[in-house]
C-alpha cells in the first residue's frame, strides 16, 4: 500500500496583524488560523486528495473571507477532481462564488484570494494555481516550479512584485479566469511544497531547495517557516509539503 503524507502548516508572519491565508487537504481545512507546530497527515493512495492554499489578497477587505470560501469549496468538491477538466470547472466555480458572496455583502466588495494545489491520484499529480501561490517540485536535487505566477513581468533587479494578473474575485465586476492545470506522473514528481508567496518572496527558491535537500516532514516544513521568520516575515506563511511514499 502507498500513502500520501502532507504536513502543513499557517502563521501570520511578524508583520501582518491577521492571517488571510487558507489550507485543505483533503477534507481538512485550516482558515485563516495560527499552526507553528506542523500538522501532518496520512491518506492512503488512490481517492483524488486535494491539497492547496489560498493566500488573501491584502489591501482589499475579506481576504480571509474569500481564501476560506475557496478551500472549503475544494474540500467539498475533492474527491471529483479525477481530471484536468475537472480542476478547471471546479476553479472557475470557485471563483463564481467569491464574487457571489461579495455581491450579497457590500463590506466584502473587491475581496480576492490566490489559490495553488495539487491533486493527488493514483497514478499522477494534477497541479493547478490562479494567481502567484505556488507549487514546487522537491522530488531531486533541484526545486522545480511546477505553477505559474499571474504576475507582471519584473523590472530589472526586482526579485519579486506583489501585483497579481488574475485572482479568484478581486474585482469590483465579474472577471473570468484561465486557471493553470497540469499532470504530472507520480513516478516523476512523489514530493512537492505547495505554498503561498509569504514563503516565496522573502526566501529565495535555491534557499528552499537547500532545506528541503536537508529536511523532511515536519522538520522540512518548520525549517522552511523559520527561515521566512528569519528574512523578516513580511507576509502571512502557509505551506504544505506533500510526500508519497509506502
Amino acid at each position: 500500500m502507498r500513502y500520501v503524507t502532507v504536513t502543513a502548516l499557517s502563521h501570520p508572519g511578524l508583520v501582518r496583524d491577521h492571517n488571510e491565508d487558507s489550507l485543505v487537504v483533503g477534507p481538512w481545512t485550516l482558515c485563516g488560523t495560527v499552526t507553528e507546530n506542523p500538522q501532518t497527515l496520512v491518506f492512503p493512495l488512490g481517492t483524488p486528495l486535494v491539497v492547496a492554499v489560498a493566500d488573501g489578497i491584502g489591501g482589499q477587505p475579506g481576504g480571509e473571507v474569500a481564501s476560506a470560501l475557496v478551500v472549503r469549496n475544494l474540500a467539498s468538491y475533492g474527491p471529483s477532481l479525477d481530471g484536468e477538466e475537472a480542476v478547471r470547472d471546479v476553479l472557475k466555480a470557485c471563483n463564481h462564488a467569491v464574487y457571489a458572496a461579495a455581491d450579497r455583502s457590500p463590506a466584502l466588495t473587491t475581496m480576492g484570494t490566490t489559490v495553488a494545489g495539487a491533486v493527488v491520484l493514483a497514478e499522477s499529480l494534477l497541479v493547478f494555481n490562479v494567481g502567484d501561490s505556488r507549487v514546487l517540485d522537491a522530488s531531486g536535487d533541484d526545486l522545480r516550479r511546477l505553477s505559474v505566477d499571474d504576475s507582471p513581468p519584473l523590472s530589472p533587479g526586482q526579485r519579486t512584485t506583489s501585483l497579481v494578473t488574475q485572482a479568484l474575485g478581486g474585482s469590483h465586476r465579474f472577471s473570468a479566469i484561465t486557471p493553470h492545470v497540469t499532470m504530472a506522473p507520480l513516478s516523476a514528481v512523489d514530493r512537492c511544497l505547495v505554498c503561498t508567496d509569504g514563503l516565496t518572496d522573502p526566501v529565495p527558491e535555491d534557499t528552499l531547495g537547500d532545506l528541503l535537500r536537508a529536511h523532511d516532514g515536519g522538520r522540512a516544513a518548520f525549517e522552511l517557516w523559520k527561515c521566512a521568520i528569519e528574512a523578516g516575515g513580511p507576509d502571512n506563511i502557509t505551506l504544505a509539503l506533500i510526500g508519497i511514499g509506502t
